[in-house]
């Protein structure tokens, strides 16, 4: 797995600041940024906190790029409809003898990795077949229709993924670029940072996390797992660990 901050909204915590001013005070545009020091932007964050107040911080986004995760994460991420998404298409790129993801839990036991290991290899091989048959008979076809042989032959191959992917694995890799904004990204830190989250979309979402501090540090100081704030509200299938998850979020 691998995430990186591409770009993000420059000044983000004074830009957040200058909008929540905007709604509380009379200064005009051209003056709004005006004695904006970083402890007054600090109070205003601070304030928003207090208010509850979400909205001036959904001018500021932040845009990732991740790769070497898995198709079941691709699922689980996009269901953040608050974000925009660009995904390495199956259709249009060649999947031979693609890389995947392992779960720790089936990298732990022998027996489980070796029988996931066939399975991928397997998946591999029918990939591999599907898409030499389809090219075949889709080259004919074209070939039959007046189609040159070489023109035939590439456009054969482009159009053979598009079928040849249904038998792809969840734990195919992909990668994307993200970009949500700040309202967004801490909903997003909330539900998968918690323990409770799927192994995969929580290591991504921790290390989107450690990155956002880094850029805007008073913007995401109290972002992460809802028990970070309060209560876990996961009820009878809370994870039963607030004071270790607080404590793990407190040094990232």
């Amino acid at each position: 797995m691998k995430v990186e901050l591409l770009a993000y909204t420059p000044n983000a915590d004074k830009l957040v600041a200058a909008a929540a001013k905007l709604c509380y005070a009379k200064s005009d545009i051209d003056t709004l940024m005006d004695k904006l020091t970083p402890e007054k932007v600090e109070s205003f964050l601070e304030m928003l906190e207090t208010l509850g107040h979400e909205s001036p911080v959904e001018h500021a986004s932040f845009t990732f790029g991740i790769e070497g995760v898995s198709r079941a994460l691709l699922a689980q991420i996009t269901r953040h409809r608050i974000a925009s998404f660009s995904v390495q298409s199956q259709r249009y790129v060649d999947k031979s003898g693609f890389d995947f993801i392992t779960p720790p839990e089936i990298a732990d036991v022998p027996e489980a990795l070796e029988e996931f290991n066939r399975a991928m290899a397997e998946d591999a091989e029918h990939y591999a077949r599907l898409k030499a048959i389809l090219v075949k008979a889709r080259k004919e076809k074209m070939m039959a229709d007046g189609m040159p042989e070489e023109a035939a032959t590439k456009a054969a191959e482009k159009a053979a993924n598009e079928d040849a992917r249904f038998v792809l694995p969840n734990a195919c890799d992909t990668r994307m670029i993200v970009t949500m904004n700040v309202r967004s990204l801490r909903n997003f830190f909330r539900q998968r940072c918690c323990r409770r989250a799927q192994w995969e979309i929580r290591a991504v979402a921790t290390e989107m996390l450690r990155l956002c501090r880094e850029a805007a540090p008073i913007l995401f100081a109290n972002a992460g797992p809802s028990c970070l704030g309060g209560k876990c509200p996961e009820g009878s299938m809370s994870c039963g660990k607030m004071k270790e998850v607080r404590a793990q979020f407190e040094k990232l």
